[in-house]
């Protein structure tokens, strides 16, 4: 029995786009003894993971990135799966005493990998798709992966009767977020919620600690304030009971993903092509699209022009406002 080690730190987005890539080296690695390490803000995400031991370790700080190196060290794996693929995980790799190291770059210290440098020339899960199928992985699903157990589920189904949500005849909204990054917000979120409720739409106000006031703003308007209400494989589990989402280019983008419903994502400052959910390009509402003076560019400031009428349009092009 090998020993095989997966490093995944953050953020968000990128650890539930990167669940697919576990699982199917867990499937390939079936007889093997693997271990996760993440960071603490992640490790509760894998709860419902039997496939994984998950170690959870700061990774900024000359401390603790000795702390990351005598555990590397200490533990003896045959092999490493790089999916952060930074400077600094690079070079715990290239400390580890690891023989096997499979990553991003076609550089060392990675001994597997795909053949062309990266530049950020597709999206990452592409990318990382090829980082797998450099040592033979090719069986990975489209979808994020995010179990949970069974008091999650029944946490989430008491919370939908006790609010008296039907099965698919609500909407989550996300309107906030990362930190630092307003330009990715669209304005409109109150309007379309409005409007929702008026066409008898539930509406779900969907965030964390930092989404707080702007969700307790919207929600006087109308809809159910969730923030803080669920974990993330919680969020998960909520999502597969709504008819869809709409949320700006944010993390619970990529967890709702995981639901399997449509997913729309807000785009203006950031490149869609490269950074939406997975699964969900059909359903990206990029201002870059739409708004001329934009045509042809990767980004833009133009999330403000995107409509409310616009964004309807889109649901109901799915049949998602029929009863």
């Amino acid at each position: 029995m090998s020993r095989i080690l997966v490093i995944k730190l953050g953020a968000l987005g990128d650890i539930v786009m990167a669940t697919p890539l576990l699982a199917a080296i867990a499937r390939h690695h079936a007889n093997d003894q693997l271990e996760l390490l993440t960071t603490p803000a992640f490790a509760p995400l894998f709860a419902a993971w039997p496939d994984y031991r998950v170690t959870s370790l700061a990774r900024t700080g000359w401390h603790n990135n000795l702390t990351v190196l005598r555990f590397l060290r200490r533990a003896r794996f045959d092999r490493i799966y790089d999916l952060q693929a930074n400077d600094r995980t690079a070079l715990w790799c290239a400390l580890s005493g690891t023989r096997e190291r499979i990553g991003n770059h076609n550089r060392f210290p990675y001994t597997h990998h795909p053949a062309d440098a990266w530049s950020g020339q597709c999206h990452i899960f592409e990318r990382m798709r090829a980082v797998l199928a450099s040592v033979g992985i090719t069986d990975i699903a489209d979808r994020p992966h995010l179990p949970c157990d069974e008091l999650a589920r029944h946490k989430v189904g008491s919370w939908l009767a006790a609010h008296g949500l039907n099965d698919k005849a609500f909407v989550l909204l996300h309107a906030g977020a990362s930190s630092g990054r307003p330009e990715k917000i669209w304005p409109h979120f109150g309007a379309l919620a409005q409007r929702l409720l008026a066409a008898g739409r539930g509406v779900v106000w969907l965030g964390a600690t930092p989404d707080r006031a702007r969700n307790d703003e919207l929600a006087r308007c109308g809809g159910l304030n969730a923030t803080d209400a669920f974990t993330l494989a919680e969020l998960a589990e909520l999502g597969r009971y709504a008819a869809c989402a709409v949320t700006n280019d944010s993390g619970p983008m990529h967890v709702l993903s995981a639901a399997g419903i449509p997913v729309f994502g807000l785009f203006g400052p950031s490149d869609w092509r490269r950074n939406h959910a997975l699964g969900q390009a059909a359903q990206v509402i990029a201002c870059v699209n739409y708004e001329p003076r934009f045509a042809g560019a990767r980004s833009g400031d133009c999330l403000a022009s995107v409509s409310v009428e616009l964004v309807w349009s889109r649901l109901a092009a799915l049949g998602l406002l029929v009863d």
